[in-house]
């Protein structure tokens, strides 16, 4: 993982290089009608302001955003000058040409603006956001969790009887492959973005802060209705996910700024890791480089703090109307650490809740609201796990999340105006190929992989119905393996130490097979087919599928991009009606 969140940010500092004129938003964007949004074009050279022209529909682009925008004659760090426009908006839906003229550099975008219907179809919209989340990961959980009898499922998953589907493709403006920043900010935001930005277009300047914004829900909801917003996420909360709801940034790794923008929109409910962004620099484990003190300042707010499993239940019962609930200085423990094997580090923070406990405490609270919600709630592990090629503990954090799934329905049954959403933000090159069976003769572990008829049946047992195996490590257990992946010694087995590290850096600062797992009986090594600055497994670029229950729900079908889905979303919750 390391290497790859340094892949990202050198991704990024190329992306915005432009070797022509560029209009910001881009060409086919979506616009919710009266959301602001920065305009911006950049010239792919200097240019006088005289000879700049900037119309929508063949009007000047004042007289259409209300206001002018301003000529930068240099950009900082260029040789070229730009126009821009803050917070801009068009409150009139319909069909936009923008057009940009400077002597010979012409270029023209479209934009399509739309408004919501009057009537809302959703009080509340549940988003549940597996990270990563393949289908191999459902078919892994569901034979895990309910089992298999002569080739039909011994049961259900709660996902698995959702009534409306759709493809969802995931692609980033920069990119064929995408990362977690700009996948979730296209849910969120109705606009696609560059791998690792959050809320903005990624522009050619070196600053991470100012490229052009859009608005993301939580502050849409902020701006049109009285709803509560709620972030729930086994992440750090300034992790890519769950700064998705709320931030501005073309660079995922601005933790310290991101808690910033939780606290400018101020969500209602805020329960996951990542409490080292939160503490003053003097705090032992911060990792902010400043004196500000967030938990403060939430408390402040009026927020009741919660910092384990006996507070979180506390906080749901009496809490002035607020929960900040930081469990964790950075990423929660995976289920399989918490609850079953101990390990990681679960035995520094014992008392750590879990994404159904948490849902349960969100949708508690947000419930109280007689104008409704907006919750996001993501199983982060299924990718941060799915990354080390840890397949055990990613199955077992698709079960958790299943069943954090479970809650919403349950919510829905008593609440029927509400949507619910489960989809991820990426897939995985991830596949269940068969089983792998201990009890097969010889010490080739090559020759214990069973497929086709050979594969027959895992024999997980779940005796006391918590619907996760009471062994992870059986003698027959699914044979799962990546089809990308750095060196490093395949061991056949579940990691019951702790988290797979799968390879380490040698003095070369090239990753290596993490020679920990070398003399494992029967490993081998495998040789990767990754460049060696990669350190794990990377995502896919398969489309998603997005599964969708409850009021407005029929919004969703066949191919959508994840920037149609925001659009379902308002459609659902009426934030923004059309007006003569």
């Amino acid at each position: 993982m390391r290497s790859l969140i340094a892949a990202l940010a050198l991704t990024t500092a190329f992306v915005s290089v432009a070797d022509a004129t560029t209009i910001y938003p881009l060409d086919r964007a979506t616009i919710l009608a009266g959301s602001p949004f920065d305009l911006k074009v950049e010239f792919d050279g200097q240019v006088k302001a005289g000879d700049v022209s900037v119309t929508i529909n063949g009007q000047p682009a004042e007289a259409v955003l209300g206001k002018k925008p301003d000529f930068i004659e240099t950009e900082a760090g260029t040789t070229a000058s730009a126009v821009l426009l803050r917070a801009a908006a068009i409150a009139k839906p319909g069909s936009y040409k923008v057009e940009a003229k400077a002597g010979a550099e012409t270029k023209t975008v479209t934009w399509d603006v739309y408004a919501t219907p009057s009537t809302a179809k959703a009080k509340n919209v549940i988003f549940f956001l597996a990270d990563g989340f393949s289908v191999a990961h459902r078919t892994g959980a569901r034979l895990m969790s309910k089992g298999m009898t002569e080739g039909k499922a011994n049961g259900r998953l709660n996902i698995d009887d959702f009534e409306r589907m759709a493809f969802i493709g995931t692609s980033s403006t920069n990119a064929i492959a995408t990362d977690s920043a700009n996948t979730m900010s296209a849910y969120m935001t109705g606009h696609k973005t560059a791998v690792n930005a959050l809320g903005v277009y990624v522009d050619r300047t070196k600053d991470t802060l100012d490229d052009p914004k859009v608005e993301t829900i939580a502050e849409a909801v902020r701006r049109l209705s009285k709803k509560s917003v709620g972030v729930v996420s086994t992440a750090e909360l300034e992790d890519a996910t769950p700064a998705a709801v709320v931030a501005h940034t073309r660079a995922r790794a601005d933790k310290a700024e991101i808690v910033g923008m939780f606290y400018d929109v101020k969500p209602d409910v805020m329960l996951g890791g990542g409490s080292a962004y939160f503490l003053p620099k003097t705090t032992p484990g911060s990792k902010r480089k400043d004196d500000k003190d967030y938990i403060q300042l939430f408390k402040d707010a009026g927020y009741t703090l919660a910092t384990d499993k006996a507070e979180l239940a506390a906080a749901a019962g009496t809490n002035t109307g607020k929960i900040l609930g930081l469990f964790h200085p950075a990423n929660m423990d995976t289920i399989l650490d918490r609850e079953f094997l101990k390990k990681g580090t679960v035995a520094k923070f014992p008392n750590q809740p879990g994404l159904v406990e948490m849902t349960k405490a969100a949708l508690n609270q947000l419930a109280k609201n007689p104008d409704g919600f907006f919750l996001m709630v993501e199983g982060a592990s299924i990718d941060k796990m799915s990354h080390p090629m840890d397949w055990e503990r990613a199955l077992f954090e698709t079960i958790e999340f299943d069943q954090a799934v479970g809650v919403g329905i349950e919510f829905l049954k008593t609440h029927p105006d509400t949507l619910i959403v489960v989809t991820g933000d990426h897939a995985h090159g991830v596949s269940i190929i068969g089983t792998i069976d201990d009890n097969k003769p010889g010490t080739d572990m090559r020759e214990k992989v069973g497929v086709y008829a050979d594969a027959g049946f895992p024999n997980y047992e779940d005796k006391n119905g918590d619907g996760f195996p009471d062994k992870v490590d059986v003698t027959r257990r699914l044979a799962v393996f990546s089809s990308n992946y750095p060196d490093y010694y395949e061991t056949w087995r579940p990691k019951m130490d702790g988290p797979f590290e799968p390879a380490v850096q040698n003095e070369k600062k090239q990753y290596k097979a993490n020679e920990q797992y070398k003399d494992v009986p029967g490993a081998v090594l495998r040789e990767g087919n990754l460049p060696r600055s990669a350190d794990t497994a990377v995502h896919a670029v398969d489309d998603v599928v997005l599964q969708a229950t409850g009021a407005g729900a029929e919004g969703f079908k066949g191919y959508m991009e994840e920037s149609d889905v925001y659009r379902v979303l308002v459609d659902a919750m009426a934030l923004a009606p059309a007006k003569d």
